[in-house]
C-alpha cells in the first residue's frame, strides 16, 4: 500500500494533524520574532587604536605597520584597510564569506594581543569590533530641551542605565554626550614665580593619588586589617594637596590655580529639531522580537519621563518597529489580497467546495512553513513575507490538479471517496516532479555568497520550505479531506462534453473556451513547421530589441526612502563652534521648509550633528556635520526626491559650503554609484592619478558629489626643537611636550572615581582660556637647571600643508575617487562610458586601478547567478530525465524554459524598468522552476493518451484539451497571487483603505514583474509550442525511420570498422 492509502484509511488522524499544524503555525507566527531586514552576518572586523595627539603619518608609522604585520597572516581575509588620523588609526578586515566569524574574531584578538607590544607606551589598548546588523540601533531615544548640560547628562544617563536593564536589549549608547573632566586651571606667572614644570607635578599626583593595598597584621592577641586612604575622592582631596614646601611654609594645588568639575572641550553638536540634545541608541538582542523590545523600551521611557523637568521632551527617531508593522500589514495585506484573487479564480472554475479543497492548501502550507522556520530559529522579515506572496499562487498548483483530476471523475460517476485517491495515485508523479523541478530551481539561490546572498537567502529557504509543506497538502491532506467532503463542481452539458475529450472520437463537440482552443491548435498543428522556428525567431527579437530599446542594467532596484542624510562639506582649518554654525544655517533652512509648505509635513525628525566623526567612517573627510532626516509618511509628503531637489535649492545660495542629500540604500548597503580605487606604493603617484580622474569625471557629465578621496588643504603648525640648544639649557622632549600641553588639551595628571560617577574621570591641568592661542606658544617658558627659559631660544615654528586621513588597502596607500549618477541615468551604462573612457588614459602603471562598490558587487551577483541557473537548469533535467525517461521529452521541456525569458523581457520593455540584476535574475531563476510545471503534466499526459489515441494528432487535441483547464488555473492563480506586486496596489482590509506604490512593494516590483509576464509567455508556449513541437518530433521520426537513415549509418560503420580489420594484419 502507497502512503496515500494509508493516510485514506486513517482519515480521521489525517484530520487531526492538519489541525495541529494549523494551531501549531498560528502559534508560530504569533511568536516568531518579527524584524524588517533579515540580521545578516557581516563577514567585517576591524581595530582601533587610539593615542590622544598623535599625527596622521607617525600613526601610519607607529601604529598601522606593527598591526598590519601581525593582522596580515590570518586566514581568510579578502582585503584589509586601514586608515590613520589625528588621534588614532584603524585597521578593517573584510573576510570572505564562508570564514566563521567566531574563530576569525578569536585569531584576531589573539594577533592584536601579540601587536600590543610593539605600540607606543601610551597608546591605549588596541579595541576589536564586530560589525553586526544587529548592533545598529532599532531605536533612538531623544532628551532635548532647555535644560543645563550637566543635568541633561544626568537624566539621560539614568534613563541609559533603565533601558540597558531590559533583558531584550543588547546595549544602549550615548551620542552628544561629552566626557566629564576634573580641570585644573593653572596660572602661568604662579608657576614661573614657584619654578614649577610639568613633569614634577604630573610625578608628584600620580604618586599621591595610589592605592595602597596595605594588608593586615596578627599579632597574636587578634587580627587588624590596616588601611593607608591614598586616592583622591573629592575635588577638594586634589586642592588641598601640597607642591612645595619650605620650612613650616606649605605650597598647595589651590594656590596656584583653581579646580573645576567641567567636560572635555566640545568636539561635536548634537540637535533635535533645533535643540540641544542627547541622544540614547538602543540595540536589541539577537533573534528577539523588535516590536516587543521597542514596547517595553518605550514603556521604560515613559515610566522615566514622569520624574523629568516640564520643558523636557523626549522623542523617538529611526523607530524600527513602526517600519516592521507597516511593512507587515502591507504584505499580510498583500498576501490576503493574493489569496482572494486566487480563491475567486478556483472557485468560479471548479465550484464551492473544490474551491475551498484548494483553498485549505494555502494556510496549510504557510502556517507549517512558519512554524519550521521558527523552529530553525529563524526570523520574519521583509524578505520572508515577500516568499510567501511569490509562493501563494506555486504551492495551490498541485492542489488544483489533484482536485480538478477527482473532479472530472466524480463528474463521470465515480463517488468521491474513490475519486480523490485515484486523482491523487494519478497525478502524484507529475506532482512530485513538478515540484522537486520548482525546488531545483531556488535551491542554488540558497548558497549564494556574500552579503547580497546572506540578506537574499531566506527568498529560497521559505519558498523550499512552503512547496514542500504543499505537496504533503496536496497528494495527503487535500485527498483526504476531499474524500470526506468534496462534491463535483457542476454536472452541465459543456463540462460533460469537455470530458469527452478523453476519447478522440468526441473531439469535435467540445464547446465554450475549451473548443475555441482545440480548434486553433488544431490549426497550429498543421503549420507546426512554421510555428517552432517562428517561437525561436520572436525569442532572439526580443533579446535584441530589450538591447536596444531597454532601460538597461541596474543592481538593485530604487525604493522610497524613509530616512536620508544631508552632508555639509566645507574646507579649511574651521574651529567646531565655526563647524556648528555652518550645519546651524542649513539646518535652519531645511528646518523652515518643513513649516512652509502647504499644510504637508515632510519631516517626523531633524537631527543634526557637527564636529568629529560626525560623518561616520564612510564619508569624505571635509564633511563637516550632518542632517539626518526622518520623512514622514509616504503618503503625506512629496517623494524624497522632489524633497531632494527642494533641499539643494533653499541652500544653493550658502557661501563656503556643498550640499549633499544621500538617501537611504535599499538592500545592502553600496556608498556612492562610481568609486574608482587607486593603490600603490608611491603615494605621491595617487594624487597625480586622481586629479587626472577627476578631471575627466567632472567634464564628462552625467555625474555630480564628486569625491577625489584627497585630504582636504589646510595647514598644521609644527614646532621643530634645535636638540643641541635645548640640551644646553637643560631641557628635553618631554619637557617642552608638557609645558605646549598645557596651552592645547592639557597634561592629564591622573583619574579618580567619584561616587556620583560610574566611570573614571580625569584630572587635567590647563592654563586659562585667555592664554591658549597659537601667540602664547611663542612666550611659553620652561622651568629648567639653568632657570625660566623662553621655548622661542630653541624651537622654530613653521606652517606645513595639512595631513587628513591616510588610506590603505592591503598594506598599500590607497584613495578613492567617487561621484553620484544623476537621476535618469543608469549606472551600469555610465559605468560602461567610463571604462571605456579610462582604457584611453595613459595611467602610471605602478598605479593598480580597480572598481569598488555597486559595480564589483553587481559583477559578483551577476557571475552567481548565471552559475544558479545553470546549475538549476541541469538538475531539473536530471529530474525530468528521470521522470519521463526520454531525452527529447525532457530538452522540449528545457527549451520552453529559455524562450519564457522572452516574456520576462518583453513585460520589462512594457513596464519601461530596467533589468535589474539581484531582482528579475532571481526571477528568471524562480520562473524556470514554475514553468516546467505546466509542460510536465502535459507531456505525461501525452505520454498516457498516445497509446490509446487513433492517431499522434488526436493524442495531441485530447491533451490539450483536458489539460487546458488545470494549466490555466495554474497559470492565472499564480499571476493573481502577484499581481498586488505588480501593479504595487495595497488594500488594508482592517481600514478599507487602498493604496498604490507603497514602498513595501517597491522592493519587488522586478520579481514579480519578471515572474507573471514570464509565466504568461511561457504559457502561450505550453498550450502553442510545446503541442506543436511534439508533433514536429514525431514527423521527424517518421522522417529518419522511412529514410532509413539509422541501419544506413549502423550499416556504414559496421563495413568501416571491417574493412580496417582487414587492413590490420
Amino acid at each position: 500500500m502507497s502512503l496515500i492509502d494509508h493516510a485514506l484509511n486513517r482519515s480521521r488522524t489525517v484530520i487531526l494533524v492538519l489541525i495541529l499544524l494549523l494551531a501549531a503555525g498560528w502559534a508560530g507566527y504569533n511568536a516568531i520574532p518579527k524584524e524588517a531586514d533579515p540580521d545578516v552576518q557581516i563577514p567585517v572586523l576591524y581595530v582601533t587604536m587610539h593615542h590622544d595627539g598623535v599625527s596622521p603619518e607617525d600613526a601610519e608609522r607607529l601604529l598601522l605597520r606593527p598591526m598590519e604585520q601581525e593582522l596580515r597572516s590570518i586566514e581568510g581575509v579578502k582585503e584589509m584597510r586601514s586608515q590613520s588620523y589625528q588621534d588614532g588609526a584603524s585597521v578593517t578586515l573584510e573576510f570572505y564569506s564562508d570564514v566563521e566569524i567566531d574563530e576569525a574574531l578569536a585569531d584576531v584578538r589573539e594577533r592584536v594581543d601579540i601587536a600590543k607590544s610593539e605600540l607606543p607606551d601610551d597608546t591605549d589598548d588596541p579595541e576589536v569590533h564586530e560589525v553586526n546588523l544587529s548592533l545598529f540601533p532599532v531605536l533612538v531615544v531623544t532628551l532635548s530641551g532647555d535644560v543645563p548640560e550637566r543635568a541633561l547628562l544626568r537624566m539621560a544617563r539614568d534613563l541609559k542605565d533603565a533601558i540597558e536593564g531590559l533583558p531584550a536589549v543588547l546595549e544602549a549608547n550615548l551620542a552628544g554626550d561629552r566626557e566629564e573632566l576634573v580641570e585644573f586651571i593653572i596660572d602661568p606667572m604662579k608657576i614661573e614665580a614657584y619654578r614649577l614644570n610639568g613633569v614634577d607635578i604630573v610625578t608628584l599626583v600620580r604618586n599621591s593619588n595610589a592605592l595602597v593595598a596595605a594588608g593586615a597584621v596578627d599579632t597574636g592577641n587578634g587580627r587588624f586589617n590596616i588601611k593607608v586612604p591614598g586616592l583622591f575622592e573629592s575635588v577638594d582631596d586634589i586642592l588641598d594637596m601640597p607642591l612645595l614646601v619650605d620650612g613650616d611654609s606649605v605650597i598647595r594645588f589651590r594656590d596656584i590655580g583653581e579646580v573645576r568639575r567641567t567636560f572635555k572641550d566640545a568636539e561635536s553638536f548634537a540637535r533635535l529639531n533645533g535643540e540641544p540634545a542627547i541622544a540614547i541608541e538602543v540595540s536589541k538582542r539577537v533573534g528577539e522580537n523588535i516590536i516587543e523590545v521597542i514596547d517595553a523600551i518605550k514603556a521604560t521611557t515613559a515610566e522615566a519621563q514622569e520624574s523629568f523637568p516640564p520643558n523636557l521632551t523626549v522623542s523617538y527617531s529611526q523607530d524600527k518597529s513602526s517600519d516592521i508593522r507597516t511593512m507587515l500589514t502591507d504584505l499580510q495585506n498583500s498576501v490576503i489580497l493574493a489569496i482572494l484573487l486566487v480563491m475567486v479564480v478556483v472557485i468560479w472554475a471548479l465550484g464551492w467546495r473544490s474551491g475551498l479543497l484548494v483553498g485549505l492548501a494555502i494556510p496549510g502550507s504557510f502556517l507549517t512553513a512558519i512554524l519550521v522556520l521558527w523552529a530553525l530559529g529563524m526570523t520574519v522579515n521583509i524578505v520572508v513575507l515577500f516568499s510567501l506572496i511569490l509562493a501563494v499562487g506555486m504551492l495551490v498548483d498541485g492542489a488544483i490538479v489533484v482536485t480538478e483530476y477527482a473532479d472530472r471523475k466524480m463528474i463521470e460517476g465515480l463517488h468521491r471517496s474513490k475519486a480523490y485517491p485515484l486523482a491523487a495515485k494519478r497525478m502524484a508523479l507529475p506532482i512530485i516532479a513538478s515540484t522537486a523541478t520548482t525546488l531545483a530551481a531556488f535551491l542554488p539561490l540558497a548558497f549564494w555568497p556574500d552579503i547580497v546572498g546572506e540578506f537574499m537567502k531566506f527568498l529560497p529557504i521559505t519558498v523550499l520550505f512552503t512547496l514542500t509543506a504543499s505537496l504533503a497538502m496536496a497528494l495527503i491532506f487535500v485527498p483526504t479531506v476531499g474524500a470526506w467532503f468534496g462534491r463535483p463542481g457542476s454536472q452541465n452539458n459543456e463540462s460533460l462534453e469537455a470530458i469527452a475529450a478523453d476519447h478522440g472520437d468526441d473531439i469535435e463537440k467540445v464547446k465554450g473556451g475549451t473548443g475555441v482552443y482545440v480548434r486553433m491548435l488544431k490549426g497550429c498543428l498543421r503549420f507546426y513547421w512554421l510555428i517552432v522556428p517562428a517561437a525561436f525567431v520572436v525569442l532572439v527579437s526580443v533579446w535584441a530589441a530589450f538591447g536596444q530599446l531597454g532601460k538597461g542594467v541596474e543592481f538593485f532596484p530604487a525604493v522610497e526612502p524613509e530616512v536620508a542624510v544631508v552632508q555639509v562639506r566645507a574646507r579649511g582649518n574651521m574651529s567646531y563652534y565655526q563647524q556648528d554654525t555652518l550645519l546651524r544655517e542649513v539646518e535652519n533652512r531645511i528646518l523652515a521648509l518643513d513649516t512652509h509648505h502647504e499644510g504637508e509635513n515632510w519631516f517626523d525628525t531633524v537631527y543634526a550633528r557637527s564636529g568629529s566623526g560626525a560623518g561616520g567612517n564612510e564619508a569624505a573627510e571635509d564633511v563637516i556635520g550632518v542632517v539626518q532626516l526622518e520623512y514622514a509618511d509616504w503618503q503625506t509628503r512629496p517623494k524624497a526626491t522632489e524633497i531632494e531637489k527642494r533641499i539643494l535649492a533653499e541652500t544653493a545660495d550658502l557661501a563656503g559650503i556643498r550640499i549633499e542629500v544621500r538617501a537611504q540604500e535599499a538592500g545592502p548597503p553600496q556608498g556612492k554609484d562610481i568609486q574608482i580605487q587607486l593603490r600603490s606604493f608611491y603615494p605621491e603617484l595617487l594624487d597625480q592619478t586622481a586629479t587626472t580622474l577627476m578631471t575627466g569625471l567632472q567634464e564628462m557629465g552625467g555625474l555630480y558629489n564628486f569625491e577625489d578621496g584627497k585630504s582636504p588643504p589646510g595647514i598644521d603648525w609644527e614646532y621643530s626643537v634645535d636638540r643641541a640648544q635645548a640640551l644646553k639649557f637643560g631641557a628635553d622632549i618631554n619637557q617642552i611636550g608638557n609645558v605646549v600641553k598645557l596651552v592645547t588639551n592639557g597634561i592629564n595628571f591622573s583619574t579618580y572615581r567619584p561616587d556620583d560617577s560610574t566611570e573614571e574621570i580625569d584630572i587635567v591641568g590647563r592654563y586659562p582660556a585667555q592664554y591658549r592661542s597659537l601667540e602664547e606658544l611663542q612666550n611659553l617658558k620652561i622651568v629648567t637647571d639653568k632657570g625660566l627659559v623662553p621655548l622661542s631660544n630653541f624651537i622654530k615654528r613653521t606652517p606645513k600643508p595639512k595631513t587628513g586621513t591616510l588610506t590603505r588597502v592591503d598594506s598599500r596607500r590607497a584613495l578613492t575617487v567617487k561621484a553620484d549618477v544623476q537621476e535618469g541615468v543608469l549606472v551600469d551604462t555610465k559605468l560602461g562610458e567610463v571604462k571605456k573612457w579610462m582604457s584611453t588614459l595613459e595611467l602610471d602603471p605602478r598605479v593598480s586601478i580597480e572598481f569598488k562598490g555597486q559595480d564589483e558587487e553587481q559583477k559578483k551577483s551577476a557571475e552567481f547567478l548565471q552559475n544558479a541557473f545553470s546549475i538549476a537548469l541541469f538538475i531539473m533535467f536530471i529530474i525530468l530525465v528521470t521522470q519521463f525517461n526520454s531525452i527529447s521529452s525532457s530538452l522540449m521541456i528545457m527549451v520552453a524554459i529559455i524562450m519564457s525569458t522572452a516574456g520576462v523581457f518583453l513585460g520589462l520593455m512594457i513596464t519601461g524598468q530596467a533589468f535589474s540584476i539581484v531582482m528579475n535574475g532571481i526571477g528568471i531563476v524562480a520562473l524556470a522552476g514554475i514553468v516546467v510545471n505546466n509542460n510536465i503534466v502535459l507531456i505525461d499526459t501525452f505520454d498516457r493518451l498516445k497509446h490509446t489515441a487513433s492517431s499522434i494528432e488526436a493524442a495531441i487535441l485530447q491533451t490539450g484539451a483536458q489539460r487546458l483547464r488545470p494549466v490555466m488555473l495554474t497559470t492565472i492563480t499564480t499571476i493573481l497571487g502577484l499581481v498586488p506586486m505588480v501593479l504595487q496596489i495595497n488594500i488594508d482590509f482592517a481600514a478599507r483603505d487602498v493604496s498604490v506604490g507603497a514602498p513595501s512593494t517597491q522592493w519587488w516590483v522586478q520579481l514579480s514583474t519578471s515572474i507573471a509576464f514570464g509565466l504568461a509567455f511561457a504559457t502561450a508556449l505550453t498550450l502553442i509550442f510545446t503541442p506543436c513541437a511534439l508533433m514536429m518530433r514525431h514527423k521527424l521520426g517518421n522522417l529518419i525511420r522511412n529514410m532509413n537513415i539509422g541501419s544506413r549509418l549502423k550499416s556504414a560503420v559496421s563495413a568501416w570498422f571491417g574493412r580496417s580489420k582487414k587492413q590490420a594484419p
